[in-house]
């Protein structure tokens, strides 16, 4: 038998056969409702390796879920937008999200949820800082420049970490751009970041592609400011500490969410 479900490549059914046999022979089951309960388990099983595999795939820096978040901190984020986006309602409008903040108040806790909602519904997820895929994309031939591009094009949700903290040599920001263009009106990217858009010409070292990027993260986007007390901190500051710095105050657009392009970028300067 164990040889049969093999080569069917029945690999859960076969460890929980003895299982089920146990449970049918009492309950007296007909051929066809054990036949049902033995190819259910499969199937529950194949599902199970597939969120594994897809949890591996993302590396993600923390598990995480939207229900855990505590917004109270930092009380700007409005509970009700993250929840609507933890729906995945911008999957299919490949609507970006930005997360924009000092250091601290929770961007990255709160685009690693998203992704986590992504990946429990079954899509793919990929996670990476700036300063991680600016190394990959420094790596030569076959494994950096392009082939990455085309690597991290395919998720359905690419979280882009920390931008603002790594400064990018000219083919390292050519290579940012055309990730961003490949994934634009396709599938949504989630970026977090502590920089003004105005400051993002020093951060890629060309005023022209900052604006070129700009325009298509914001074309179909919604823009979330994040101020307040530090998150990772909220268990031990004190009521009475003052908050942390404002997020930047650069004149970002945010779109209607679900309502792509009703609002453009380069509308608005910086």
């Amino acid at each position: 038998m164990s040889d049969l479900l093999h080569r069917l490549n029945l690999t859960s059914l076969s460890p929980q056969l003895p299982t089920l046999w146990e449970a049918a022979r009492p309950q007296q089951l007909s051929y066809e409702a054990f036949l049902e309960t033995a190819l259910r388990a499969e199937v529950d099983g194949r599902q199970q390796r597939a969120q594994e595999r897809r949890v591996r795939a993302a590396r993600l820096p923390f598990p995480a879920r939207m229900e855990r978040f505590d917004f109270r901190f930092p009380p700007t984020v409005s509970e009700r937008l993250m929840r609507e986006l933890a729906s995945l309602a911008f999957l299919p409008t490949a609507t970006n999200v930005v997360l924009v903040g000092p250091p601290g108040v929770g961007k990255t806790h709160l685009a690693c949820r998203l992704a986590t909602a992504a990946i429990e519904a079954g899509h793919s997820a990929l996670f990476v800082t700036l300063r991680e895929l600016s190394q990959q994309l420094a790596h030569p031939w076959p494994r950096g420049g392009m082939a990455v591009v085309r690597r991290d094009s395919q998720p359905m949700v690419l979280v882009l970490d920390e931008v603002g903290y790594t400064r990018l040599s000219p083919d390292q920001a050519h290579a940012v751009c055309e990730l961003i263009a490949a994934r634009y009106e396709r599938r949504p990217t989630l970026v977090t970041r502590n920089l003004t858009f105005a400051e993002w010409g020093g951060l890629l070292g060309d005023d022209v592609l900052a604006s070129a990027l700009r325009d298509r993260l914001l074309h179909h986007a919604e823009v979330v400011a994040i101020n307040g007390r530090s998150y990772r901190m909220r268990q031990r500051l004190p009521v009475d500490l003052p908050a942390t710095s404002a997020a930047p105050t650069d004149k970002d657009v945010v779109s209607h969410f679900g309502r792509k392009g009703t609002q453009k970028a380069n509308e608005t300067p910086d």
